[in-house]
């Protein structure tokens, strides 16, 4: 089976390089991985029988339902796996998670995560609603509701959180995590040490720059 790594339009515009890390792992650890930059809401233009490695929920969602012949797996299963992967230490801190939306019906997905960030050495301390009762960072509503609605709705969500620190593993639940006043932690910045920066976090900005790169790509 022929295996891609599909880094999303989220991650590509908000650090490709950490897009690049994964791909240099991958490529180590199972052989040689193909970048695939078509974005997720196009037909894929690859070989039937192809599985796609994401780190995207959306893209996670979108792969495993809409397109036939392809398969997909996260990232987050993949590493939960591995051998070789290096895993950072955080030393026993204590950190709130925030489950994205798209993978609400995906154990697999969560249970991954938490592999992982017990291979890290992090606390995780759960909100009420978590895992498949998870409810949505806010971001889902824009285009939906008044902006200022859809802020308040990323407001009442990171004010959910019962630590200050917030894992996530979708880059626009960081913007509404960021936006709600907690310290957004996401995932693949965890995974190489480095800190998650707000970037482009107001929603039309951000979702304009999103929308290019779906176009583009």
């Amino acid at each position: 089976m022929k295996k891609v790594f599909a880094p999303g339009c989220a991650l590509m515009i908000y650090k490709p390089e950490l897009g690049r890390k994964v791909l240099d792992f991958l490529n180590s650890d199972l052989g040689k991985i193909d970048e695939y930059l078509v974005c997720c809401r196009h037909e894929p233009t690859l070989d039937k029988r192809t599985q796609i490695i994401n780190t995207c929920a959306g893209c996670d969602k979108r792969y495993r339902e809409l397109y036939e012949g392809v398969t997909t797996i996260s990232l987050w299963e993949v590493l939960a796996e591995s051998k070789t992967f290096s895993f950072p230490d955080y030393k026993g801190k204590e950190m709130a998670i925030l489950d994205a939306c798209p993978t609400r019906h995906q154990e697999r997905v969560h249970n991954a995560v938490r592999v992982l960030l017990k291979r890290m050495n992090i606390i995780v301390l759960e909100p009420e609603k978590t895992r498949t009762k998870g409810t949505c960072c806010g971001d889902s509503f824009y285009g939906v509701l008044p902006l200022e609605q859809v802020k308040d709705k990323m407001k009442k969500r990171a004010g959910e959180m019962p630590a200050t620190d917030v894992v996530v593993y979708c880059v626009s639940c960081s913007k509404s995590i960021y936006i709600g006043g907690k310290k957004p932690r996401y995932l693949v910045d965890l995974l190489f040490g480095e800190d998650t920066i707000p970037g482009t976090f107001e929603p039309d900005e951000w979702h304009g720059q999103i929308n290019d790169f779906i176009n583009e790509h």
